[in-house]
């Protein structure tokens, strides 16, 4: 017999899944710096030389490389999934706005790694972003997740979203519309005000907790041949369908 999970123990199993992954991105990234700390200690019995060499270089290489392809998507798919949840509510707001500079400082870093041509700064650098991260998922761990439980968040659909942005990298090129914390008399009236918003050619992606078929029909008996309809997810638990307003041709 099947057996489906409730909803308490789904989101005792996507804090933990939450608080692993963060617990892989910062052992990953302190072996990456251990790296940049190794190749730059194996240049001490040499002269002072003032542009990395070839094995300093891919440890560096190797760390943008990892920023870039893993931590920073991570980071800025929390901005479109657990932030949003938290920063709803007055007591972590503040929080929110806090973590959000830390990731613009964790960003500039990163950046400011791929043009370090010199090991000392290379250090310095590698060794900022690797304490930066340890203090910001500290207060992850210990003050947003805990936050959001306490304000009954779905962490199993926030961590669904994540994953989902994730794979699906530059969220912001289509905004999305999540109203499945919506009542329900509220959704329809955000989806058509935010489709009547949209300029000819552009989209919104809506997030719903059920097949939102039924808005399909009004769509198309109140816009026909003027809208785009496309799903990108069906369930079972999330749908997200591409809304688009049809561009004007010349």
């Amino acid at each position: 017999m099947t057996t489906t999970a409730s909803p308490g123990a789904r989101n005792d199993a996507a804090l933990h899944a939450i608080r692993d992954h963060h617990e892989v991105l910062s052992r990953q990234l302190a072996d990456h710096v251990d790296e940049v700390l190794t190749a730059v200690r194996a240049r001490a019995d040499h002269p002072v030389e003032p542009l990395l060499d070839g094995t300093t270089s891919q440890a560096r290489d190797s760390l943008v490389a990892f920023l870039a392809d893993d931590l920073l998507p991570h980071a800025s798919a929390e901005e479109h999934t657990l932030y949003p949840a938290a920063a709803a509510d007055t007591r972590t707001g503040s929080l929110v706005s806090a973590m959000l500079d830390e990731h613009v400082v964790l960003t500039e870093r990163a950046a400011s790694l791929k043009n370090v041509t010199d090991p000392v700064s290379l250090v310095a650098v590698a060794a900022e972003l690797r304490a930066l991260f340890a203090v910001h998922v500290g207060k992850e761990n210990d003050q947003l997740l805990p936050a959001l439980v306490d304000q009954g968040a779905d962490l199993d659909g926030l961590l669904s979203d994540t994953h989902h942005l994730i794979s699906h990298p530059d969220p912001a090129a289509i905004p999305q519309l999540d109203v499945r914390h919506e009542a329900p008399a509220r959704r329809h009236d955000l989806i058509f005000s935010t489709y009547g918003a949209l300029a000819p050619g552009e989209s919104f992606v809506l997030v719903n907790d059920h097949d939102p078929k039924p808005l399909y029909y009004q769509f198309a008996a109140e816009h026909a041949g003027q809208f785009v309809w496309e799903y990108q997810e069906q369930g079972p638990e999330v749908w997200r369908v591409r809304i688009g307003r049809v561009a004007t041709t010349p």
